[in-house]
């Protein structure tokens, strides 16, 4: 088949989303023979809000600004669109929204220019263990076939992985977040303000980010298997923006989100991005988490490969210590939040604090745990 130069390389990454190309970049970038696959036709569109903390800049040598597409500089909170809430964001351009396509293009080049092998349209159907080595079955998109090898592998293969569950990597049973998104095209009434509304969506919410040209809209549910009734919460949020009820493309999804403490290593294997189950179980953040573990997870097989036999167990920990402890309280609070959504509402988003404590979370200043237990007792016992 014509497929990847050379059946071997010393690190394959599976996924060139945001956690896959950043692991790409940091590999390569420390002299390691990288070789990155990934499905699907770059530049290639992906269902995302597309917002990410500015913070995450402090991951990469370059400027990551080329792949944003607008600064957010205000949040505007509502319930079922009334009961308004607008507050600032502190800081300096403390939150982006980027275009995935554009996004995960530009960390492949970044990838690519630091001297890694980048192969889109490659599509990977198994990964085995081969005595020291890891076998990589490919296939390409004429239907050939074949191996290759690899001292290490990293999984970043999204939020529906195949992978992640047969190498006994993350939950054996992923929870998952019902989505809808919708992109739209159109004027944009504040370029610089975010929307968040949490009487729309049952056990949920929904958002819109504006873009240049048009919003990035998306619903999210987070407790159990519930219906989204999207055409009905759209019927109302599109005509509030703006927009006729039927507007934009609609795509449903499902997001992986963190459900406890899993092992995100094997024997010269790593997994990362939402494979790895790490979306935000309250705010739906998962940007951020992918780029972190990306990056976390290139220098553990780094490491590794340089003879360090506890590198990619501390991977494991690391992304425990780093992002695990503040989604186990996120999950306690989302299970409070969103079976008393309008409570959760008037005694915890309108709080005068709350839009600079979901910046500073956003953000990474602060974690869940910081603020967990006060928000629970609250809503629990509805004390202001």
């Amino acid at each position: 088949m014509t497929g990847p130069g050379g059946s071997r390389a010393e690190v394959i990454v599976v996924g060139a989303g945001a956690a896959g190309a950043a692991a790409a970049f940091h590999l390569a970038s420390r002299g390691r023979d990288v070789l990155l696959l990934d499905g699907a036709t770059f530049p290639r569109a992906k269902p995302c809000g597309g917002g990410m903390a500015a913070s995450v800049q402090q991951l990469f040598p370059f400027d990551l600004r080329p792949a944003v597409d607008t600064v957010i500089r205000r949040v505007c909170f509502t319930w079922a669109l009334e009961d308004p809430v607008q507050a600032e964001l502190p800081g300096d351009a403390p939150f982006w929204i980027v275009r995935r396509s554009l996004l995960d293009s530009f960390l492949s080049e970044q990838a690519v220019a630091a001297g890694a092998r980048f192969h889109p349209r490659t599509w990977v159907e198994r990964i085995a263990r081969r005595e020291r080595s890891w076998v990589v079955a490919i296939r390409a998109p004429d239907g050939a076939t074949a191996n290759l090898e690899s001292v290490a592998v990293v999984v970043a293969d999204g939020s529906e992985s195949r992978l992640a569950g047969p190498l006994g990597l993350g939950p054996r049973q992923p929870r998952y977040a019902s989505t809808v998104s919708v992109e739209v095209d159109g004027p944009v009434e504040d370029p610089a303000a975010a929307r968040f509304d949490f009487g729309l969506v049952r056990h949920g919410f929904c958002w819109a980010f504006p873009r240049h040209g048009g919003y990035s809209i998306g619903l999210g549910t987070f407790i159990g298997r519930e219906d989204l009734a999207a055409e009905a919460v759209l019927a109302r949020l599109l005509p509030s923006l703006g927009f006729p009820a039927e507007a934009g493309l609609r795509t449903t999804g499902r997001l992986r989100i963190w459900d406890g403490h899993h092992p995100l290593h094997g024997d010269g294997l790593v997994l990362a991005g939402d494979a790895a189950s790490l979306c935000d179980p309250f705010l739906a953040e998962g940007l951020r988490p992918a780029l972190l573990s990306g990056c976390r997870a290139a220098t553990a097989v780094d490491h590794w490969l340089s003879g360090e036999a506890l590198a990619l167990e501390g991977y494991t920990a690391t992304m425990r210590q780093e992002w695990g402890e503040s989604m186990a309280w996120g999950r306690r609070m989302a299970q409070v939040f969103y079976r008393l959504p309008k409570v959760g509402y008037q005694l915890g988003v309108k709080r005068p604090t709350a839009p600079r404590r979901i910046a500073q979370i956003l953000s990474g200043e602060m974690g869940y745990g910081d603020i967990a237990q006060r928000v629970i007792r609250r809503l629990l016992f509805q004390r202001g």
